[in-house]
This record gives structure tokens, C-alpha cells and sequence, in this order.
């Protein structure tokens, strides 16, 4: 019988036919592909032509659409709906995959052809998309160790496979600190508690089994608890297990964990050359250097703590005033911060969220994306991993641009947090292929389904990530839609942000979940007064995990980074009703795999230029400014990693940013 995984896939837009999908397929799926994969990488590297672009470099492109398949399939699963079977083998394929991947990094014969293709680039008329391709090909080998030689290059093998196996073990920890914990409340302990938080309390309740409603560790739970109830005792037990993730001794403690990281990594950068992984892993972003993400941060850091505090002293004086005496903790911040939103602005989350809904937040982001752009949205009937999930079809004029997945609700086998991924990437080469991208989320699942403001944002900015993926118009797919430096990629999501605070889209689309009214003018008056509230406490815990990362990756590998962790925030002056947004033993970011490691600053290098960015359409006069949009797909959205990140923005904007327009949209200027 063919495994489903590597059939042709005769279904709608030849996505995955999930629905023959089953567990026992992706083992065999997988072995089989690795062996195919790895007699493609062979026969490029052993091939008695003389190594040109397109038998080394186009070859290289196209080899691997079998285990891309797999793996595609896969990790959308054992991200966003996990299971024991799905867990075991993530651990098996990790080390595996790694091992693999180190092979085709230290094959000599293969690195041979492509630094002679290198070497004679200029001679070879390539385009400037097949330059940038061929640039990164050798430079992503280089940096992979495949210059090494002896003993260096095994070393460098057991390392990344090790650092495969320890960023699988410490997802799954989290996730299982996550999945195992949960707090019964009483019905006299949802006092307080805002409808929506009591809906959502009560279907966590059932689906733990619990007998009643529960608090959990999702953040679309835990947050409204900590904002809305008053009380106190029951907000410190369940703050004190959110920042525990990870941390709570046993099998799932990822202190170990990231401590052996930190130092695999050093190492790892020191055999290719580095003086700290820092170096290395900041070498290709727009940043460069660790000295340039600290000056972008500590320009930020000091008016952010300045107004922090300065809340700090407001909210303390509200606690004393209902009879707490002592200190603001941070289990008291949210809660005091909302009840002094809703005394300034008049603006209670609870008067909000009704507003909010989830499906009318989709069609708002939709309808943007259709006045920017051109794309049209058209509900899918299709088998998907989850029945949660929906699809649509993407077009523009008629013709097929993607498929859009959205997967919005909080479950226990999935992940924390908020993400974009592409099951399948744009391409031109062999074939044209359109994208098949995903948008998964944590939301609270209820009937309608009411989003915070903060949802409606995270909602917006990974829509931003699905369009630089569905927008993408380039040839090469190791170079389409989010394949871009880490300090660049957060630029289109957190862009499309904006859009939520165009009154136009509001007031079209925040409309009452019980009367389909719209959104009063008064309240949305007070909604975008309200955008920069509490900036000081948003600003200071993504500031402080910022430099926590920059530290741990800066110098020597610390021997305990719970004592560096601590050591760093002393010396910041770290407010001590403010925790680090996420702490290490949670902080998936850095430690799930490399992507973020050294490079969590990312999100604020990329607001310099959004918020930059945004004021484009502003001194064009519209929001949906033609040209303006026309732009910026032009240079940033359509181009992929096909061109230097800095010259992009350029070609966009002219110049590039400075500080000044983040610190005015965050409220922090002086």
C-alpha cells in the first residue's frame, strides 16, 4: 500500500491529504525520504560534469521534495496538534534529521562544486536573484562547518545533533508543563471575572475533565484572570506557575537544558571562527554586530523603565487605596493596570471584547489585504489535521495566488504562543507552485469566539507574515516569502498591525457579538487613545528578555544562566513588579532552536522600520494609499530573501530609519 506522505497528491491545490494522514505513516515516510534525499545530494556531489548553477546550485533547489513533504506535514502537526505517538517521534526524527542535515554540510565533494560555481560567479551572466542564491548556498555551507576538516568536522557533526536532540526536549517540557497544570476555581472565585473569561475558564474546565472551570496556563486564559479578578491569592498561585514553566524541577526542568545550549553553541561558533555565537549568528542580519542590537535596545530601555516606574508609583497608590499595603507584585500590574485603563479611558476589556469577534477580525484582515492588494478570499471545503482548522483560497484577478490555513484555538496539544509557517513555499522553480501557509494561534474557543485587543493584534501581525509568504513572486524557493534575516522578517507582520488601528477598519468590522451594532464613535475614540497604555510595562519586559538572549550568546557561555539571567537584571534595574517576558527555562524563542537565539532584539529592529514604514502611507494621506501599497509589495513583500534585507527597505523608503518614530509610536518619546 503507498504511503499517503509520498504519493502524488491528487487532491485541491495538491495539498496534504490529511485525511489519509495517520501517525503510523510518517516513521516509514520519513526513513524513505532520507534515503531518497540523501541519493540526490550524492549523485550532485559525485557527478563527473563540471560543476555549474545549474547542476550543482538549481540541482541542490530542487532535491528533497519528498522529505519536504514529510516534514512539512509533520512539524504543522507536532506544533499545533500534538499527541504521545506525535512526541516520540519528534524525538526520533530530531537527531536523525540533524545527523542528515551535517552530512550534506560536511560533504567535501559537494562543498568542492559549489565553491568552484563561487569562484567563478563572474563569469557566469546569473541574475541578480541567482547571484543572491548562490551566495547564500556557499555562505550557508561555510558556515556550516563544511571547511572544517578532522576532528573539528566530527565535532561540529556531534554538536548539532546534539543541540537537535536538547531544542526538541526542551519544546516538549514546556508543552508538558504547560498541558499538566490547571487551576479549579469555585464559583465564588470567577467573582469578578468578565463573561468571556468565565466561558473560557469553564470550557478549559471540560476539556481537562476538571468538574468546573480552571485556570490554565494558555495565555488567552490566564491573562483576562490576572487583569479581572480581584483575587489576589488566587492571581499569586496562578502567576507563580506561569513563570515556573520549565522550571518546576523533575524531567520537564529546562535549566539543564539551556545551560548545555548556551555552551554547545559557543563552541560551535569558535570552531568556525567566531570570538562568541553572538558574532556568528549576527554576521548575516541587518544588525551585525552585538554591539549594535545593544545600542538599539539600551536607546529604548531607559525611557521605557523611566515610564514604567512612573506607572508603577500610579498603580501602587491604587492597591494601597483598596487596602493592600505592601509592594505591587507582578501578579497586581495587569489587574491594576486595567482597572486604571478603564478609569482614564473609560475602556474595559469586558465592554471591548464583545466587539472583538474572532470571525469579523479574519474579514477585517481580509478586506485590508483585498484593499491593498488585490487578494480575494474564498472558503475552503478540504480535509485539514484538525477540525478546528479552516481554509481558504487566495486570488488575485481570477488567478490562484495561495492557500491561507487558520488554526485559532488554545488546545492542550498545542504549543504556546502564536505562528506563521509554510507548508509549501512560492516558486517559479522546476515549476511554478503557489504557497500553502498557515496562521496558528491560542485564542479562547467559544461561541462567537471574542478576541482582547491583543489577540486582534497577534491576529493582524501573523496575517502580515502570511501575506509576505502568499505575496511572494520570486524563482528560487530557498529564497520566497519569509526566507529573509531574522531582524527583517518581523517587518511585514508587525506592519500589518497598523491597519488595526485604522478607525476605517474598525469601524467596519468591530461590531457587537449579541446586536451587530458597530462600534460606538465614543468607544472607538477611547480604543485608539488607549493603543499606547501601559507601553512602559509592554516595553521594559521585551527589553529585559532582549538583553537576557544578547547576554547569554554575547561572551563565555555562563555556567548557570539562571545566575547570569538574575545578574543582568540586576544591573538594569530591573522594576520588581516586571518579569522578563519570557524567562529561560520558557523561553522557546531561544532555546526551541536557533532561530531566535541572539537575535530576540528582532521584533524591535523590525519596528524601527514599520512604525518608519507605516508613516509612508501616512504622508501619502491614506492607509490604502495605491502606490504606497504597490511599494510595498513591490520591494518588500513580493522580493523574499532574493535581495539584501538594508537594500530593500532603501529601495522602499529611500533611507533607512532611526529610533525616533518607534519611541513616538510606543508613547515613549521624551
Amino acid at each position: 500500500m503507498t504511503n499517503p506522505l509520498l504519493s502524488d497528491w491528487d487532491t485541491p491545490f495538491k495539498l496534504a491529504p490529511f485525511d489519509k494522514i495517520s501517525d503510523t505513516d510518517f516513521a516509514p515516510a520519513f526513513e524513505e525520504a532520507l534515503i531518497a534525499h540523501k541519493a540526490e545530494v550524492d549523485a550532485i556531489a559525485d557527478s563527473a560534469e563540471s560543476p555549474s548553477f545549474a547542476n550543482t546550485i538549481e540541482a541542490m533547489e530542487v532535491a528533497g521534495e519528498s522529505l519536504n513533504k514529510v516534514l512539512s506535514v509533520f512539524f504543522s502537526v507536532a506544533g499545533a496538534d500534538s499527541n504521545p505517538a506525535r512526541e516520540d517521534l519528534q524525538r526520533a526524527f530530531s537527531p536523525k534529521l540533524a545527523a542528515h542535515s551535517a552530512e550534506i554540510s560536511a560533504n567535501k565533494a559537494l562543498f568542492g562544486r559549489i565553491k568552484a560555481v563561487w569562484e567563478a560567479r563572474d563569469s557566469l551572466d546569473l541574475s541578480e536573484e541567482q547571484q543572491r542564491v548562490l551566495m547564500l548556498t556557499h555562505r550557508g555551507f561555510v558556515r556550516g562547518g563544511a571547511a572544517l576538516e578532522g576532528a573539528d568536522d566530527d565535532r561540529m557533526k556531534e554538536i548539532k545533533g546534539r543541540l537537535a536532540v536538547l531544542g526538541t526536549e526542551f519544546t516538549q517540557n514546556l508543552l508538558a508543563d504547560e498541558r499538566s497544570w490547571f487551576m479549579p476555581l469555585e464559583e465564588g472565585d470567577l467573582e469578578g471575572l468578565p463573561d468571556f473569561a468565565i466561558d473560557a475558564a469553564r470550557a478549559a474546565g471540560e476539556e481537562k475533565e476538571a468538574g468546573g472551570p480552571v485556570v490554565t496556563l494558555s495565555r488567552s486564559i490566564i491573562v483576562p484572570f490576572l487583569q479581572f479578578s480581584p483575587r489576589r491569592d488566587l492571581r499569586e498561585q496562578a502567576f507563580a506557575a506561569w513563570v515556573a514553566r520549565g522550571a518546576n524541577g523533575g524531567e520537564t526542568d529546562n535549566r539543564a537544558i539551556a545551560g548545555e545550549i548556551l555552551a554547545l553553541r559557543q563552541e560551535r561558533a569558535q570552531l568556525l571562527g567566531y570570538d562568541s555565537f553572538a558574532d556568528y549568528k549576527l554576521e548575516t542580519e541587518m544588525a551585525k554586530t552585538p554591539e549594535a542590537v545593544r545600542g538599539l535596545l539600551m536607546d529604548v530601555w531607559a525611557p521605557a523603565k523611566a515610564q514604567a516606574e512612573a506607572d508603577a508609583a500610579v498603580l501602587t497608590e491604587m492597591m494601597h487605596a483598596d487596602g493592600v499595603n505592601g509592594d505591587l507584585a507582578p501578579w497586581d500590574w495587569r489587574y491594576y493596570a486595567e482597572k486604571r485603563r478603564k478609569a482614564e479611558h473609560d475602556l474595559d476589556e469586558a465592554t471591548l471584547k464583545p466587539y472583538l469577534q474572532l470571525d469579523r477580525m479574519i474579514a477585517a484582515s481580509f478586506d485590508c489585504a483585498t484593499k491593498l492588494f488585490g487578494l480575494k478570499f474564498r472558503e475552503l471545503d478540504v480535509p485539514l489535521y484538525h477540525d478546528d482548522c479552516r481554509a481558504w483560497e487566495v486570488t488575485r484577478d481570477g488567478a490562484h495566488v495561495a492557500v491561507f490555513i487558520g488554526d485559532y484555538f488554545a488546545r492542550g496539544g498545542k504549543r504556546s504562543g502564536a505562528w506563521c509557517s509554510a507548508m509549501r513555499g512560492q516558486a517559479k522553480f522546476p515549476e511554478v507552485q503557489g504557497p500553502v501557509v498557515i496562521n496558528v494561534c491560542n485564542f479562547a474557543k467559544a461561541d462567537p469566539a471574542l478576541l482582547s485587543y491583543d489577540d486582534a493584534r497577534t491576529l493582524f501581525h501573523e496575517f502580515g507574515h502570511a501575506l509576505h509568504q502568499m505575496l511572494s513572486n520570486v524563482t528560487y524557493e530557498s529564497v520566497s516569502g519569509t526566507s529573509v534575516a531574522r531582524d527583517f522578517v518581523e517587518l511585514p507582520s508587525q506592519l500589518y498591525e497598523h491597519w488595526l488601528e485604522v478607525p476605517e477598519v474598525l469601524a467596519e468590522f468591530a461590531t457587537h457579538a449579541d446586536t451587530g451594532e458597530a462600534m460606538p464613535a465614543a468607544m472607538l475614540k477611547k480604543v485608539l487613545g488607549a493603543a499606547n497604555f501601559d507601553q512602559g510595562f509592554a516595553t521594559v519586559e521585551y527589553v529585559a528578555s532582549a538583553l537576557v538572549d544578547l547576554a547569554f550568546h554575547e561572551g563565555d557561555a555562563p555556567s548557570d544562566p539562571m545566575a547570569k539571567q538574575a545578574e543582568l537584571l540586576t544591573e538594569l534595574g530591573m522594576p520588581a513588579a516586571i518579569t522578563m517576558r519570557h524567562a529561560t527555562p520558557h523561553f522557546a524563542h531561544v532555546f526551541a532552536g536557533d532561530g531566535y537565539s541572539s537575535g530576540y532584539y528582532s521584533y524591535m529592529w523590525s519596528e524601527v522600520m514599520d512604525a518608519d514604514a507605516f508613516e509612508a502611507f501616512e504622508e501619502a494621506g491614506s492607509a490604502f494609499d495605491p502606490e504606497t501599497a504597490k511599494a510595498l509589495e513591490t520591494h518588500i513583500l513580493s522580493t523574499g530573501g532574493s535581495v539584501d534585507a538594508a537594500a530593500l527597505y532603501k529601495r522602499f523608503r529611500g533611507r533607512l530609519p532611526g529610533v525616533d518614530a518607534l519611541l513616538k509610536g510606543r508613547g515613549l518619546a521624551a
